[in-house]
């Protein structure tokens, strides 16, 4: 299965002055993990992640002020939607993040994320199928 099978083609965009409750406000209302932020001025494309939102909260940042460029990872690893879903998956598990930016023709068509690859690897649950109870902590 390739990447164009299992990403979403909803691609958040934000710029590099958005404040960071701004972007996660959007990312919150569009159910995503991840925005991709551009910077035709700057660096170009990069992500801002829910993670990145949420380590700058634990460090005690304001997020009406904190902007997204600030919090921006730009040293991105993209795919591309020929790219298997093994491919993808070794690249995230490499550079230990969750989400790839899928580029074709030099612009941001999709994101797949981990999660999306799990859906795409796990059996698809059957009416009457048992599924295992998860353990409580």
């Amino acid at each position: 299965m390739l990447v164009r099978d299992a990403m979403s083609t909803v691609v958040l965009t934000v710029g590099p002055a958005h404040t960071l409750r701004q972007a996660a406000a959007l990312m919150s209302a569009r159910r995503v993990g991840a925005a991709v932020v551009l910077d035709p001025d700057g660096t170009g494309i990069g992500i801002l992640t829910e993670r990145d939102v949420l380590n700058s909260v634990g460090l005690g940042q304001d997020p009406d002020t904190e902007r997204a460029h600030a919090h921006t990872t730009t040293d991105v690893v993209f795919a591309t939607p020929s790219w298997t879903l093994e491919e993808a998956a070794a690249a995230m598990t490499h550079g230990g993040f969750r989400h790839l930016i899928v580029l074709d023709r030099g612009g941001p068509v999709g994101i797949v994320s981990v999660r999306d690859i799990i859906r795409c690897w796990a059996p698809r649950r059957q009416p009457g199928r048992h599924v295992p109870a998860q353990a409580s902590a």
